[in-house]
Order: structure tokens, then sequence, then C-alpha cells
């Protein structure tokens, strides 16, 4: 009975620290997600600005050499 009781001490050990990893890990991903969605705003505002609020003609789009 003692070594099964130690046993499972040993793994609530061990599932704590992967606990606690992985917790760890979500968080640093959470802050990456919010940082690249506050550039992605940023870029979006950016592409808005530097656009002309007029409708343009794909023809404008081809290369001159077509």
């Amino acid at each position: 009975m003692e070594e099964r009781l130690t046993e499972l001490e040993i793994k609530i050990s061990f599932s704590e620290d992967q606990i606690e990893e992985l917790n760890k890990l979500i968080y640093q991903q959470q802050r990456q997600i919010e940082l690249l969605a506050s550039e992605l705003r940023k870029l979006r505002d950016q592409m808005e600005n530097a656009m002309p609020q007029e409708q343009r003609s794909l023809r404008d789009e081809i290369p001159p050499h077509y």
C-alpha cells in the first residue's frame, strides 16, 4: 500500500510539473497571438490609408508588357 501511495505521489508531482509547463506555453502563445493580431490591425490600417477610396479597374493592375 505504501508503495502504491508513493507511486501516485510521484505521478501527481510529474503531472503538476507538466501542467505548469503547458500553462507557460499557452501564455506565450496567447501573447504571440495578441502581438500578431495587433500587427495585422496596423497593416490593415496602413492599407486603408494608402489605397485611394475610388474603385480601381483590374486593367490598372496589368503589367505594362501586356
